[in-house]
Order: C-alpha cells, then sequence, then structure tokens
C-alpha cells in the first residue's frame, strides 16, 4: 500500500514559526512582500540552472520559475520600492540530501545596497530567526573572505588564473574521482561544493563575495578588478544557504553574458530554453542601483533544527508529492 502519510511532522510547526519570523523581519525594515507568477514564457540560460516545463491540454507551454528573480527585477524597474517574496520553486536535475526539485526560496531586493551590505542583512535575518526559539540552534561565529582568498588557503590556487587542467588535477589530489571533461568554471564549482565547504565548522557562517565574473551572469563587475563579479553566498557549516548579487543594470553587458551562456549551454549539449524577453525590456527601461538575493528556507530551517536531510523539514518531498 502507498505511504500516504506526510513526512515531516516534527518540522510543521517549526517551519510555521520561521515563515511567520521571516514576513515579521521584513515587515519591521518595511521591505514589502509581493507575488509574481510560477509559470512564464522565459527561463534563464544560466547552464548551472535547468527549468521544468508545463504543458497545457491545448498544448500552450511554459516554464515552471526556478526563481522569482526576473519578474522581481520587472517590478524593481517600474518603481516598486524594497521588495520581498517567499516563493515555491522548481529545478530540474535537483535531487538529493539537500535538494527537492520543488523548494522555498525567500528572494529579496534593497534599494542602494551593495553586496557587502546586502550580505550583512543576510547574516542579520538568520541571527534574528535563530533567537525566536530557544530550541533552534544559531551560529557561534561569522567569517567573511574573497573567492579568491578562499581557494588560496584551502587549496592553494588562484582560481583567477588556473584552467581546467589545473583545477583538474587539484580535484584529483582531493581524492575526487570526477568523470567525463569539465570546463573551468565546472571546476570551480565542484571544487567549492566537495573539497572546500566541507570543511567549513559546523558553528560557523561563511560569506563569500566577489566571485569570478564568468559565475555571475547577473551581477555587475567588481569596480577594483574586472574579473571579479559583486556575488556572494552564504554558508552556515558546510550548507549553501544564500546567493546575491550588486545587480547588474548594464544592458549591453547582460546581452553579451547571456549570449555567453547560451553558446555554453549549446557545446554543453544542453536544453536551451526561451529568453525572457520581459526581463531583457525592463533593463532596457532602467534598473534601479541594488542588490538581490535569494535564501533557501528549506535549508535555513534544516540548520535551524540540526538535520541533515531536506525531506526532515518538507512533508510532501518529490518522491511522495
Amino acid at each position: 500500500m502507498t505511504d500516504w502519510r506526510p513526512g515531516a511532522a516534527a518540522a510543521r510547526e517549526a517551519r510555521a514559526r520561521l515563515l511567520t519570523g521571516l514576513r515579521g523581519f521584513f515587515a519591521a525594515r518595511n521591505v514589502l512582500e509581493v507575488e509574481t507568477p510560477i509559470l512564464s514564457h522565459g527561463a534563464p540560460l544560466d547552464p548551472m540552472v535547468e527549468s521544468w516545463t508545463a504543458t497545457s491540454p491545448d498544448g500552450a507551454s511554459g516554464y515552471l520559475q526556478t526563481s522569482p528573480e526576473y519578474p522581481m527585477k520587472r517590478l524593481l524597474a517600474d518603481g516598486a520600492p524594497d521588495i520581498y517574496q517567499i516563493a515555491r520553486v522548481f529545478r530540474g536535475g535537483e535531487a538529493g540530501p539537500r535538494h527537492n526539485p520543488e523548494f522555498t526560496l525567500l528572494e529579496w531586493y534593497r534599494h542602494g545596497m551593495d553586496h557587502h551590505r546586502l550580505a550583512r542583512e543576510v547574516v542579520a535575518l538568520i541571527m534574528n530567526q535563530a533567537a525566536l526559539d530557544a530550541s533552534w540552534r544559531r551560529p557561534a561565529r561569522l567569517r567573511e573572505i574573497s573567492y579568491q582568498a578562499l581557494f588560496q588557503a584551502h587549496l592553494g590556487i588562484d582560481p583567477l588564473v588556473a584552467d581546467a587542467d589545473e583545477l583538474q588535477a587539484v580535484a584529483a589530489r582531493q581524492g575526487l574521482d570526477i568523470q567525463g571533461a569539465l570546463d573551468r568554471d565546472a571546476w570551480l564549482d565542484l571544487l567549492i561544493s566537495l573539497a572546500i565547504a566541507p570543511a567549513f565548522p559546523d558553528d560557523r557562517l561563511t560569506v563569500v563575495h566577489d566571485y569570478p565574473e564568468s559565475q555571475a551572469v547577473l551581477a555587475r563587475p567588481c569596480e577594483q578588478d574586472a574579473r571579479l563579479a559583486a556575488r556572494f553566498e552564504v554558508y552556515w557549516g558546510a550548507l549553501e544557504l544564500a546567493n546575491g548579487y550588486h545587480e547588474l543594470s548594464d544592458l549591453a553587458q547582460f546581452r553579451e553574458r547571456r549570449d555567453r551562456d547560451q553558446a555554453l549551454r549549446r557545446q554543453r549539449g544542453q536544453v536551451l530554453p526561451r529568453p525572457d524577453a520581459h526581463l531583457d525590456a525592463a533593463l532596457a527601461s532602467g534598473l534601479p542601483e541594488c542588490a538581490g538575493v535569494a535564501l533557501g528556507v528549506d535549508r535555513l530551517l534544516m540548520r535551524l533544527l540540526g538535520v541533515e536531510r531536506i525531506e526532515q523539514v518538507i512533508d510532501f518531498p518529490f518522491e511522495s508529492a
């Protein structure tokens, strides 16, 4: 007989308390909650993100959102103030102890902030939520480090100059058994995920900032070094919680990076989604100076409760949905 029972009863009340706490955090800062479509005509071209498609009985089709980023930027271009959204999102090829194809994403945008200021607000949000319940875990330490310094400290290489062959050799020395031909960015992603982040202390928040320009299609270049993009990620222990940008507003640069991602998808034999023409038009209209970030709510709940598998905080993971 099919097991019909929801699987995360122990986390159910904590999830409700966390969602209330998140809304309270933004209400106290006058950040407006918004809603945007789950189903859209266009999708991101980032080779690291795959979209689900949906088809109606009459043959119409669209993409389930991988994040609410594009329509939220259209709101900003239309004059919206600081905004946030708690959204259900969908990503193909993501399944495992820390991934479910459908998950909850908190995304917000702040006018006049850069990626460093927004990263500090992410840390403040995590600490604020951890204080909501005395039984929840709370980070004890914080480390802020650049992407370049992180690779130099953990692996002894400069990620801004190392080529794919050098990165593959580093992976082999770390004992990573990776099959197939990978490009430079794929090796960098594997190394930070499998060789660096697992060494982060479990009680520490780690903010990594200033990523290679090739790994941030919607982040503006860093003023001090054009090889870098104004992107950050926040980890709690080894678990990545958030990914943010000082947002790119240069339309020509956006199109150049989008075309580069499209070419990379062709080279890798990946599906080519329809580009989102509305985002292109919104950027042409003018995106205000702002920073934005997406934070995985399910993963934050995992850390607060001290559990290791995402199905421990989701009543209906994809296998039983």
